[in-house]
């Protein structure tokens, strides 16, 4: 889709009611329900961070969504696909600051450029007891991506006409976080599988996006 267009359609976002857990949930593991349950005294204590949902133009004015494949580490999120963003951190007025200075540490995108359309729903993660905020943002200007390189193995670009394709929406035996192999519904980008948390999110991007294009 051409990003001017997309620009366009967007103005409308706010305007429209958030598809909030209804959407969420139609990419939810199977075993989520048991796992909140499990952590359902330890989210009063959860930690919080922010994530950006970041639209752009590509070199030919195609509008994209970038993702990140972070790192592999000894952690629950290893080696997985998720959104740029990260921990509050007490230097952070708000959660949306958060997310876009995340996003500049971790891809490089500066701050200064980036604008935050609409606030998204949250969402708990149980494996790691984060209270996740995601917010819908774009930028305007085709970016020179620098990846962190601590974290970050490599940016994963989205054409948004995939994102809103449901050929692209597959069921995939995953590893949980207890070590078992799972069947769940989850997202193929450019070979890469996105589930849990980062497809959940996705998927209220994605509705919210269809009611607008």
């Amino acid at each position: 889709m051409d990003f001017n267009n997309f620009l366009i359609a967007i103005a409308k976002i706010k305007n429209i009611p958030l598809p909030g857990e209804a959407s969420q949930f139609k990419m939810s593991p199977p075993f989520r329900s048991e796992l909140i349950k499990v952590y359902n005294g330890a989210k009063l204590k959860a930690k919080r961070a922010g994530v950006l949902a970041l639209f752009y133009p590509d070199n030919q004015q195609r509008t994209k969504l970038a993702l990140i494949l972070r790192k592999t580490y000894r952690g629950v999120h290893s080696a997985q696909i998720g959104f740029p963003g990260g921990r509050y951190e007490d230097k952070d007025k708000t959660l949306r600051q958060t997310a876009i200075r995340e996003t500049f540490e971790e891809i490089g995108i500066s701050m200064n450029l980036i604008e935050v359309i609409q606030r998204m729903t949250d969402i708990y993660i149980p494996p790691s007891n984060f209270y996740v905020q995601p917010f819908f943002a774009i930028t305007k200007s085709t970016p020179v991506f620098k990846k962190q390189d601590s974290e970050v193995e490599a940016i994963l670009e989205v054409a948004i006409s995939e994102l809103l394709d449901d050929r692209f929406v597959i069921q995939e035996s995953v590893m949980s976080s207890n070590g078992n192999l799972v069947d769940v519904p989850a997202y193929v980008f450019n070979g890469h599988i996105v589930w849990g948390a980062t497809a959940m999110m996705l998927s209220e991007i994605k509705d919210l996006t269809r009611q607008i294009l």
